[in-house]
């Protein structure tokens, strides 16, 4: 029996339940930037889910026969307030958070977002410089809030669009959304600023037997555009998506077919940590044509890049989650709603960072597919990719 015709088990746990016990806040911990994990790893990314709902049901991430009309999201009163999100984040620029990227779920669901971006905008590096400030979002609603968002202090925007065909698109979305507004909302960021300096990106997932028939189509469309797209390799992030290795594209054979068509050239890395490698359109020359771009691959499957992974991610009721794969999180919201100083949750968020060990991409080869941790692993619409 091959791997396609053996059933999926898709196993249904709720882990907002569950909590991992946080460090003691003694003795404390000085917040100076300079905090690594096991791996000398250091913390430069949050990453803040701000609501776990979300108006598509792309069966990769949200799949319409788990988050049914029936699913039970969480109450308002659980989520983090943007008060305790922007104290949070705080105190992770005390211990060396430079960039901050919203997601959800759907972001732009969450009630007067542009008041949070205001609010993180605010904040300064260590080094005084402002923060990274971007978001993630399905584009269903950018057309309409692009110009709110930009006037708040969101610097970049990046769109998940998993092809251009609409029927493709709506099938992909399971809601019957049509490609042509998210387009739009694309082309408002672009006229508002938001995709200034190469700040806008689109995201495509790929996922073999489904969408690959558009990664042409999406290349050709956005080379030459300023926008920067990027490949994202199907993930088993959760277990809700029934994820199957014959389903991931792996990056390698992508950037082949493209540079069939368009000759590629690999170039450097933006930044260290950075998750896509970047592959420029070459010239006739046999070099990088700006005015024609790049593109992104990120191989989270085929090509791991756990080794200087600086992200950590908050969840919508102020969870802590060190790893997209991990199966629990360190419950922050006794600290914020208790008696704890900023010192001592700056404390217990170092502590947390320097007990940390994941590197899931590296191991899944060795790991058994079914073992209780690979069922446990928390949802991506949970978290945020």
């Amino acid at each position: 029996m091959s791997e396609r015709d053996t059933p999926r088990i898709i196993p249904v746990l709720d882990q907002r339940g569950y909590g991992l016990a946080l460090p003691p806040v003694m003795p404390p911990l000085q917040a100076n930037g300079h905090v690594q994990d096991t791996r000398g790893r250091p913390l430069r990314d949050l990453r803040i889910s701000v609501t776990d709902r979300c108006n598509f049901r792309c069966n990769y991430c949200m799949p319409k026969d788990i988050f049914d009309k029936d699913y039970a999201y969480l109450p308002h009163a659980s989520l983090l307030s943007f008060e305790e999100i922007t104290r949070l984040a705080r105190q992770f620029v005390a211990l060396g958070v430079q960039k901050i990227r919203l997601t959800g779920g759907e972001p732009l669901l969450r009630k007067n977002l542009e008041k949070l971006i205001e609010q993180l905008a605010v904040l300064r590096t260590l080094q005084g410089q402002p923060l990274d400030i971007t978001l993630t979002t399905n584009g269903s609603l950018l057309a309409r809030k692009a110009q709110s968002l930009r006037d708040a202090g969101l610097q970049r925007v990046t769109v998940s669009l998993d092809g251009l065909d609409d029927a493709v698109f709506r099938s992909m979305n399971d809601v019957d959304f049509p490609v042509a507004d998210v387009l739009e909302g694309i082309d408002v960021a672009r006229q508002v600023g938001l995709g200034a300096n190469g700040g806008l990106k689109v995201n495509m997932v790929v996922k073999r037997g489904t969408n690959e028939q558009q990664i042409l189509p999406m290349a050709r469309h956005f080379k030459g555009t300023g926008t920067v797209l990027r490949f994202i390799e199907y993930m088993d992030v959760g277990a809700t998506n029934g994820w199957r290795m014959d389903e991931v594209l792996p990056s390698a054979e992508l950037v082949q077919r493209i540079n069939a068509e368009w000759p590629l050239l690999a170039l450097e890395p933006c930044a260290p940590g950075e998750t896509a490698q970047r592959w420029g359109y070459a010239d006739a020359a046999g070099q990088h044509d700006g005015a024609a771009g790049e593109i992104g691959v990120i191989s989270s499957v085929t090509r791991a890049f756990c080794g200087d992974c600086n992200r950590a991610r908050l969840s919508t009721e102020g969870k802590l989650y060190l790893c997209l794969f991990a199966a629990q999180g360190y419950d922050l919201k006794p600290l914020l709603r208790g008696e704890a100083s900023d010192a001592d949750i700056a404390s217990v968020l170092g502590r947390i960072w320097q007990g940390r060990s994941d590197r899931y991409s590296e191991l899944r080869s060795s790991l058994a597919p079914d073992t209780g941790s690979a069922r446990r692993r928390v949802e991506m619409s949970y978290i945020g990719g």
